[in-house]
């Protein structure tokens, strides 16, 4: 049974359990009843939802006398005078109601029933309604993360360690108190490829990691990372972090799992945004409320593509407004957990059971984004607009011809006024009810641009409508009808068309409501049960927003500038622990995505402060913050193992060493392209789809989505731009603990198992980038010596010359492959299918066998 007949069944079945009829209502009581001492004391047993001092019943505020008669979206909770049509009383005894109050534990009796009727009956009197509401003071708050941030002076050191910036005297200061001391620093060619891989998730080449050798001036190590923070692989590389924790995706989730052609938009701005160091704060508007920036451009517009990263269902029968609901759930969870590294998901159903965060906070920070609507946007890469200018009229002409030529102009106003009747009074047809339900779920609009006279629409509204007419007319015409129209044959002419002419890209946007959507508390957190109204609003426990005017109510935009506020304790915290976690495996605080107080404390509160207001200090510049952190010498230190440290501090939580780190999985691939030279370094653009092993599209909902699988340069771009299918994803990167991207995740976990090995070995990828390897060892070093090459080759993927041992290893394994392959017949040829001029086949085949291992080494997939 699908979700949403679960769903349907499951909203009905109260109405079957609760059906007294009104003659069955307890009758009310004949004495007079006084509230404090009849009626109060029997909802204080049942309070469901009690916020200091106001008491709720399913979202009814009973407390006062005014809140009580305002009641919730179905209307006031109590009628004085009237009690057989007041909502509490149908709730209390299961009227009319999906659910009766109490939901569990002894529901009120006949007799108290009848006491609150009477109650009402009498005029529902409190005796001391009109004095002024109290609330209670706000509860102390202790925790250390929403503490207001200290601004501490790095501590004076005494010790021979190198420091090199405030950091290491944090960390050596904690060392000492420890008794303990930092590790040496690592060798240049570690730190070579080390701060590459930070930076950049691409290995160096022989050639950098030989100039930061040969460079003996001072600085030289800082003139290496400004060269890497200047590269525009620097932005992919950070990105691939950021679209974890936004659950970037090109594909909408659940059952159809549709993909969202449009979706790259988001990343190349995410890429562009990161590589011109644009200011976090600025990077945060724009991506929550850049569509209510004073004339937004359209790279501002774009931005906010942030917000329609969430699942998309799009299965038939589901209720649409439950699911934008749950889509702006999602929104406010990621929202709380990427920038402020709260758990404030936990109270959408109930109070927070550990953090000061009430459900009524909840809602209200729910109403910032309540009140958006989804649209598309054209927003052009360079070159494009003037391209789409000259030719648009073209193609708009060629297009309409086509349309008539088939048809579809006649035919389409007559299927309009039946799609709007049949929306408008359903129930007369089934076939023509699925259209309109289709209509609302398949074309991002259509529900509403249908509505809108065919002259008045713009043009994409009026394609979204009629390319939705020509797919799913089939649901209202016979099989041979559509067959007649040959409209098959229409829409694969219109795609061919629309590829021909010159396009501009278009992003997924949001824009704000013109009129603002009314926000209530959802009781326990169902999408249908509405309780009482609350305005926009921030956790009442953290600081106010103080940009407004007097009454006026906060929007989108205040909650982001809010959010990267000075006084906002949090964010800035939030943002350099999780950089920080980037370059030691853990954070400062090891929960990333949870400062509240059942995450952990942090190991160096004191650096942690620092860092978060030394970001603020540099405008907010991430590229200054990372070169803050591979400039310390704490970065800089060896990463290998020490005995006295094992016992002492096995997660080196004190930073006593580097960390080695298993790279994430997007790195892994493209390290394995770079080394091979096989790597296409285009930046940014749209999703590409490199084959992917037989049988993986038919693990899809009834095998439901294409994979082109083109070869040519397009399969050779980075890992993370590869499709992401959220049923299905890429299989080399979710068995190396890629993403799933389906909710927000600060971190990845790192897993080691056998099929990880299988992968480096056997993938195609990875026997490509082998025999790759291979090809750049005997072309690019003319010797026939074997140290020569083998020399070469460990540059190339491991930016270091090989030991004794393993020169001696590798040799012997070098002599065994020849002559197997010399006894095998035609075996090279399976190692090294391609003949090149100059190179012998069992040669490159016995080369292949060797850069397969370099290539599975864990050394090889471990940033050191």
């Amino acid at each position: 049974m699908s979700r949403a007949r679960i769903a349907a069944v499951a909203a009905v079945l109260p109405i079957f359990t609760f059906s007294l009829t009104a003659q069955e209502l307890p009758p009310a009581a004949e004495r007079t009843v006084d509230f404090q001492s009849d009626v109060q004391p029997l909802f204080e047993q049942r309070c469901y939802a009690c916020h200091g001092s106001a008491m709720q019943i399913s979202g009814l505020r009973l407390d006062r006398k005014s809140a009580a008669m305002k009641g919730g979206h179905s209307g006031p909770a109590i009628l004085p005078g009237d009690s057989a049509e007041s909502r509490l009383v149908h709730m209390i005894a299961g009227y009319r109601v999906k659910a009766a109050m109490p939901p569990g534990g002894p529901a009120l009796t006949p007799e108290e029933i009848g006491l609150v009727r009477a109650w009402i009956d009498q005029g529902a009197e409190w005796s001391a309604d009109d004095e002024p509401e109290v609330a209670e003071a706000p509860e102390e708050i202790t925790h250390w993360a929403w503490q207001p941030r200290s601004v501490p002076e790095p501590p004076e050191v005494n010790s021979d360690a190198e420091v090199r910036n405030p950091i290491d005297q944090f960390v050596l200061a904690r060392l000492s108190e420890e008794g303990l001391e930092p590790s040496p620093a690592a060798d240049r060619e570690t730190l070579a490829r080390r701060v590459s891989l930070d930076l950049t998730g691409l290995p160096p080449t022989p050639q950098q990691v030989a100039q930061f050798e040969a460079d003996q001036r001072p600085g030289a190590y800082g003139r290496l990372v400004e060269r890497l923070l200047a590269s525009e692989h620097y932005g992919e590389k950070w990105a691939t972090h950021w679209l974890d924790q936004v659950r970037y995706a090109d594909s909408d989730g659940y059952e159809k799992d549709d993909p969202r052609p449009r979706a790259w938009r988001y990343r190349h701005w995410v890429i562009e945004a990161l590589n011109r160091d644009q200011p976090f704060d600025q990077f945060t508007v724009e991506q929550i409320a850049g569509d209510l920036l004073p004339f937004p451009t359209p790279e501002q517009l774009t931005a906010t593509g942030f917000h329609r990263n969430t699942l998309k269902n799009r299965e038939g029968g589901v209720n649409k407004e439950q699911f934008r609901f749950e889509e702006n759930v999602d929104r406010v969870n990621t929202i709380g957990t990427v920038w402020l590294g709260m758990t404030i998901g936990c109270a959408q159903c109930h109070d927070h059971k550990y953090d000061p965060v009430k459900q009524e906070d909840y809602y209200r920070f729910f109403g910032f984004v309540n009140s958006m609507d989804e649209q598309y946007v054209h927003a052009p890469l360079p070159g494009e607009r003037g391209a789409w200018l000259q030719t648009h009229e073209a193609y708009r002409r060629a297009r309409e011809e086509l349309l008539c030529e088939y048809g579809v102009t006649d035919l389409q106003p007559e299927w309009e006024k039946k799609v709007i009747y049949h929306g408008k009074n359903p129930g007369l047809d089934t076939a023509w009810d699925v259209n309109w339900d289709t209509l609302a779920k398949m074309s991002d609009g259509g529900e509403y641009f249908i509505l809108i006279p065919a002259e008045q629409r713009t043009e994409r509204q009026a394609d979204v409508v009629t390319d939705y007419f020509i797919r799913f007319y089939t649901q209202v015409v016979s099989r041979d009808r559509y067959k007649q129209l040959g409209w098959s044959e229409l829409r694969s002419k219109l795609a061919k068309l629309r590829a021909r002419f010159p396009q501009m890209s278009e992003a997924r946007a949001v824009k704000a409501l013109d009129e603002p959507r009314t926000t209530h508390i959802h009781v326990r957190g169902q999408w249908d049960r509405e309780g009482i109204e609350v305005a926009p609003d921030v956790p009442a426990f953290l600081p106010a927003i103080t940009t407004l005017e007097q009454g006026a109510q906060p929007t989108r935009l205040d909650l982001a500038r809010w959010i990267v506020a000075p006084e906002n304790p949090l964010t800035a915290r939030v943002i350099v622990n999780r950089i920080w976690q980037e370059y030691f495996g853990v954070g400062l605080v090891s929960t990333s995505d949870d400062f509240g107080t059942q995450g952990e404390k942090p190991s160096h509160p004191r650096l942690l402060d620092w860092l978060a207001q030394d970001f603020i200090d540099s405008g907010w510049s991430l590229k200054h913050l990372h070169r803050r952190i591979v400039d310390s010498a704490t970065y800089r230190q060896s990463s290998n193992s020490r005995p006295e440290l094992d016992e002492r501090d096995p997660d080196n939580r004190l930073l006593a060493r580097q960390q080695r780190i298993r790279l994430p999985a997007e790195f892994i691939r493209d390290s394995a392209l770079r080394v091979s030279g096989l790597l296409n370094p285009e930046v940014g653009g749209k999703s590409v789809y490199p084959p992917i092993p037989d049988g993986v599209t038919s693990l899809s909902y009834a095998g439901g989505f294409s994979w082109p699988g083109k070869r040519g340069p397009d399969q050779y771009r980075r890992g993370l731009y590869i499709h992401f299918q959220r049923t299905v994803p890429y299989p080399f990167l979710m068995t190396f603990d890629g993403s799933e991207r389906s909710v927000t995740e600060c971190s990845r976990e790192r897993s080691n198992t056998p099929l990880q090995a299988l992968n480096l070995l056997n993938d195609p990828v990875f026997m490509e980038t082998a025999q790759g390897l291979a090809t750049r060892v005997l072309t690019e070093i003319p010797t026939d010596e074997f140290d020569t090459r083998l020399d070469y080759a460990y540059r190339l993927a491991l930016a270091r010359k090989p030991s004794q041992t393993e020169r001696a290893r590798l040799a012997d394994y070098y002599r065994d492959q020849m002559r197997l392959l010399d006894e095998t017949e035609d075996s090279a040829e399976g190692w090294y299918p391609t003949a090149l001029e100059g190179v012998d086949r069992t040669e490159a085949a016995a080369w292949t066998g060797v850069s397969r291992l370099l290539l599975n080494l864990d050394e090889f997939i471990t940033r050191e």
